[in-house]
């Protein structure tokens, strides 16, 4: 939770000139705490739709435990999904039309599985555009993962994702250009995030569309917020990611060969493997090629046990700061997106 400045001891100034959050006295006496409610837009494959949510709720849960949190699974109905994970949607999520009828504080919108670079091609295009443009005059902050920050960089700034030519896929370094942010306060200024895509926005479409980097790598821009520094931010990356999720999918990429629907075996995720673990898949590699193992046969349980985790702490950090930011700016009146006297180009006085 934020500072008060209370007084005008110096220190206020330095630590909100660092990046700290700190609010006026003035200001916190105006905040109303209550329950923040958040969307959650999945769009991930039936496979990972569970999964997925987990992860989200899981980062969300973790980042306060003062605030109380209400969150609002829900996806979108051009996607189309086997009955089981049908069957789940239509138990536990809302539709789009009540989301709207009872207002959200902040959204998460998920990454999908859409390898085509155009995303017109993507049977939710349409659908998808409407929630983002909703989002924008209705909620505080919008959160996006990989395929939805494309899908926004798309609809709002007329910039389209490009095919990278090869599928970026593993746990890759990043570095924090902007300390200040209050984003970043208390994250590491070097730190791991997992990649998992074939298409990608540059670093020039995202200073043509006026978007602010935080961070940034040697396979692209990961972590970057709007214009207005925090009404949309972006993740490039999966920071959701748990543990084993790359290893889950190189399974199904394993899988996916088998059933012939890809030409070659998978090659591993880059620095996410131990000499050890690539071995031992290695040595599973050859016995399932020769029909002495199956794909139950996967090593999945022995190489989890040994498994890195090099990004969970800095995300943690990440989503608490855009959690505390959406509570320091968010209007007691949950169909009002800002407090009044909060301005929409500026809603974290940054400027």
């Amino acid at each position: 939770m934020p500072l008060i400045a209370h007084s005008n001891l110096p220190s206020f100034t330095r630590l909100q000139q660092e990046g700290e959050t700190i609010l006026s006295k003035d200001r916190a006496n105006h905040q109303t705490i209550r329950e923040l409610h958040i969307g959650l837009l999945n769009m991930m494959p039936d496979a990972a739709l569970e999964a997925t949510e987990r992860q989200f709720f899981r980062l969300v849960g973790h980042s306060n435990q003062i605030a109380q949190f209400y969150l609002h699974p829900f996806t979108l109905s051009s996607i189309k999904r086997g009955d089981k994970a049908q069957a789940h949607v239509d138990q536990h999520y809302q539709s789009f039309d009540d989301i709207k009828a009872q207002g959200l504080d902040a959204l998460i919108i998920t990454g999908a599985h859409i390898e085509e670079a155009d995303l017109q091609k993507a049977p939710f295009y349409e659908q998808l555009k409407e929630v983002i443009e909703w989002s924008y005059d209705n909620i505080t902050s919008t959160l996006c993962s990989c395929l939805a920050t494309h899908a926004v960089l798309e609809f709002r700034y007329g910039q389209k994702r490009q095919a990278i030519g090869r599928k970026c896929w593993g746990v890759f370094p990043h570095q924090v250009l902007d300390r200040q942010h209050p984003l970043m306060s208390g994250v590491n200024t070097c730190f791991d995030v997992p990649h998992s895509r074939f298409n990608e926005i540059s670093k020039a479409q995202f200073d043509k569309a006026g978007v602010k980097i935080l961070v940034d790598s040697k396979v692209g821009a990961h972590l970057c917020v709007s214009e207005d520094l925090f009404r949309i931010v972006f993740f490039q990356g999966h920071p959701e990611y748990d543990t084993i999720s790359l290893l889950k999918e190189y399974k199904r990429e394993v899988i996916s060969f088998l059933n012939k629907d890809r030409k070659d075996y998978p090659p591993f995720p880059s620095n996410y493997l131990s000499p050890q673990n690539k071995a031992i898949l290695d040595e599973f590699k050859t016995k399932l090629l020769d029909g002495e193992f199956k794909i139950g046969d996967f090593p999945e349980a022995l190489i989890s046990q040994t498994l890195g985790n090099t990004w969970h702490d800095a995300t943690s950090g990440i989503i608490n700061n855009w959690i505390g930011c959406v509570y320091q700016v968010t209007h007691e009146d949950i169909n009002k997106p800002f407090m009044d006297g909060i301005s929409p180009n500026d809603p974290l006085n940054l400027k």
